[in-house]
């Protein structure tokens, strides 16, 4: 039996509830002086690293394009909107007057982003390298948003950070995993013209019949 807590974990980085509100924090700071530079640079890494996983994803679930020995069907969304997301929110709502706590907020935002990697992996939703593959798009995506932006960017208010778990309890699983899931596995097939998409299964057992010839 999964405990539920990893459940919920695993939930704060879905692709329904993290787009927007990467959007929205964009917006906030992009409206804001001295936040354009920062707000330009998450929703841009944000929005790339996002289009690469999904990529992956419809690569495999429509033509098959994985690796059976790194058991790898597609960059795992949840860990790269994690490390994408959370690092730099906590930094953005780091006070900029206490600059010492900028390092702090970046390493709880990274370990909350292991542990979301962590939970999808113990929830059997992907692998670890497609977890680590995650974590590090994701990881490289938050880099360079922090790395550019302006040394006076504007701080965000806290209360943001309230939001994710809301938006968890407002949005029911099933419909989030529909909106996700549902919606890329539909494009693979769209685009490949399959009536079912590839399966983990099945990437195995071409594995298992290539070693054996």
């Amino acid at each position: 039996m999964i405990p539920a807590d990893w459940s919920s974990l695993s939930r704060l980085a879905e692709a329904p509830i993290l787009v927007p509100f990467v959007l929205i924090c964009s917006l906030a700071l992009a409206l804001q002086p001295h936040g354009s530079r920062m707000g330009g640079w998450w929703s841009a890494t944000f929005g790339l690293a996002g289009l690469v996983t999904l990529a992956t994803k419809v690569a495999f679930l429509g033509w098959g394009i994985g690796s059976a020995a790194l058991d790898f069907t597609g960059i795992s969304g949840h860990a790269m909107c994690a490390a994408a997301v959370y690092p730099t929110l906590l930094v953005a709502v780091t006070p900029q007057a206490h600059p010492r706590w900028r390092v702090p907020a970046l390493v709880a935002g990274a370990l909350l982003a292991l542990l979301i990697g962590c939970s999808r992996v113990i929830l059997g939703a992907h692998s670890g390298s497609e977890v680590l593959a995650g974590l590090v798009l994701g990881g490289v995506a938050a880099a360079l948003t922090l790395r550019f932006a302006s040394p006076r960017t504007p701080r965000l208010p806290a209360l943001l950070l309230l939001v994710p778990c809301a938006a968890l309890l407002a949005v029911p699983a099933p419909v989030s995993a529909q909106a996700s899931h549902g919606t890329v596995v539909r494009l693979a097939l769209a685009l490949s013209g399959r009536t079912v998409p590839y399966t983990r299964a099945e990437l195995r057992r071409a594995h298992a019949l290539n070693a054996a010839q």
